[in-house]
C-alpha cells in the first residue's frame, strides 16, 4: 500500500489510508490527506465508540475510528484501506464497488488465527469475498496457490489482472524492469531490498498506470518510497552508540516464512558474519520459522515488547536449541544489541516482528 500511496501523492492526488500494523505509534494507521490523525481526534472517536458499549475487537474499533475520521473530509481522490489478516468477515469488507482490490502474496502465516487448515482455506477467505464489481489485481503467487485463486475467481465477473501474465518486474544488472501491455519502465534508485516487496511494487505500478498516472510521475515516486522496518539499515540514532563502527544494524519485521527467506536472500551477499535478535508471535509458526535461521552465527531471543501474543524469549531459545541453533536470551532490545556487539565486523539483524521493528525505531 505504501508504494501506491507514494505514487498517488506524487501525482498530487488527495489520499487517506488505513494500514496495519502501526510502526511508530497507533496514529500511523490513519493518514488523512496530508497528515496522520491527531491524538486528540483519535481519542475523541475512540471514546465515542467505547461509550456505545458495543463489543468490538481492537481492529474493528480502529476501522471505525478511520471511517469516522474521513467522514467529513472533502475533496479526497482515493481511500486506501488495508484489510486485516482475513477478508470474508473482515471489518474493512464494507464496499460493494471499490475502484480496485489487491491481493498480494498469499501464504499460511495466519492459518491458526483464521482457523484454516491449508492454503486452499486461506485463498477462500482472502479471495472468495472479493467484489464482483471492481478490478482485481493478483500479486505473484506460488503456482499451486495461483491455481487455487483462479478457480475461486472463475465466476467473478470483475476484470482481473495477474502478476506474470499481465504485468511483471525483473532485476537486470542494478535496475528493475517493469513490464505490462503499455510497455516497459526502467526503475532506478529503488530503496526497497526485499524481492517480495519489489513484486508488490509491481502491483502498485500496474494500478497507477491503469489509473492513467504518467510514467514520469511513477518513476519519480519510486525513488521516494520508504518502507519503515522492512530491510532498513539503522545508520544513525540512539542505538548506534551501543555498536562499533564496522557493525551493521539491519531492521526487518519479516514475520512469515516468505519474509525470512527474503531476508536471507538479501544478507547472503553481505560479506560479514551474521547475527540476529529474534522475536515472534505465537501464531507465526516459530517451529517452521526457526528452520531458516541457521545462517546466523548466534541468535538472541527476546519477547516482543508489550505484545501479549508474543513467544517468550525462553520459548524461542528452546525452539532454536532443538534445531541446533545457538541461542541466548535478553530482556529487551537494547540488552540484545549489547549482548551481540563486539569489535568483530558483523551484520546484526533484528527480525521477526513489525511490532518489534516499531519499538526499535522509537528507541532509536
Amino acid at each position: 500500500m505504501q508504494s501506491l500511496k507514494t505514487i498517488l501523492i506524487q501525482n498530487k492526488n488527495n489520499v487517506t489510508s488505513f494500514t496495519s500494523p502501526a510502526i511508530i505509534t497507533p496514529l500511523d494507521r490513519i493518514f488523512l490527506k496530508n497528515r496522520f490523525i491527531s491524538l486528540k481526534n483519535f481519542k475523541k472517536f475512540a471514546n465515542n465508540i467505547i461509550s456505545s458499549k458495543v463489543n468490538l475487537t481492537l481492529f474493528e474499533c480502529l476501522t471505525l475510528i478511520y471511517l469516522k475520521s474521513i467522514k467529513n473530509i472533502k475533496k479526497i481522490d482515493y481511500h486506501l484501506i488495508e484489510a486485516g489478516c482475513g477478508f470474508n468477515k473482515d471489518s474493512t469488507n464494507l464496499f460493494e464497488m471499490p475502484r480496485a482490490q489487491i491481493i498480494t502474496n498469499l501464504n499460511v502465516q495466519h492459518k491458526k488465527l483464521l482457523k484454516a487448515k491449508n492454503i486452499n482455506d486461506i485463498c477462500k477467505i482472502k479471495c472468495g469475498a472479493l467484489s464482483k464489481k471492481t478490478t482485481i489485481y493478483i500479486g505473484k503467487q506460488k503456482p499451486e496457490t495461483l491455481k487455487i485463486i483462479k478457480k475461486i475467481l472463475k465466476k467473478n465477473p470483475s476484470k482481473i489482472f495477474y502478476y506474470g501474465r499481465d504485468f511483471n518486474i525483473k532485476k537486470i544488472n542494478n535496475s528493475y524492469i517493469y513490464t505490462d501491455k503499455k510497455g516497459k519502465l526502467k526503475l532506478k534508485n529503488i530503496k526497497i531490498y526485499s524481492s517480495g516487496l519489489i513484486e508488490n511494487l509491481a502491483i502498485a505500478i500496474k494500478v497507477a498506470r491503469d489509473f492513467k498516472i504518467n510514467n514520469r510521475t511513477i518513476l519519480k515516486a519510486v525513488t521516494k518510497i520508504k518502507l519503515l522496518g522492512r530491510l532498513q539499515f539503522i545508520k544513525k540514532g540512539n542505538l548506534r552508540k551501543f555498536l562499533f563502527k564496522k557493525e551493521d544494524l539491519l531492521l526487518d519485521g519479516c514475520h512469515s516464512e516468505e519474509g525470512i527467506l527474503n531476508h536471507k536472500k538479501f544478507i547472503k551477499n553481505i560479506n560479514k558474519p551474521k547475527y540476529a535478535i529474534w522475536s515472534l508471535q505465537k501464531n507465526r509458526d516459530p517451529e517452521k520459522y526457526v528452520r531458516h535461521l541457521k545462517c546466523f552465527k548466534k541468535i538472541v531471543a527476546i519477547k516482543i515488547p508489550e505484545e501479549p501474543n508474543s513467544c517468550s524469549a525462553i520459548q524461542l531459545k528452546r525452539i532454536a536449541k532443538n534445531n541446533g541453533i545457538e541461542c541466548v536470551t535478553a530482556t529487551n532490545i537494547t540488552s540484545g544489541i549489547k549482548t551481540l556487539s563486539s569489535k568483530e565486523p558483523k551484520i546484526l539483524s533484528i527480525i521477526g516482528s513489525l511490532y518489534t521493528a516499531g519499538k526499535v525505531l522509537n528507541l532509536n
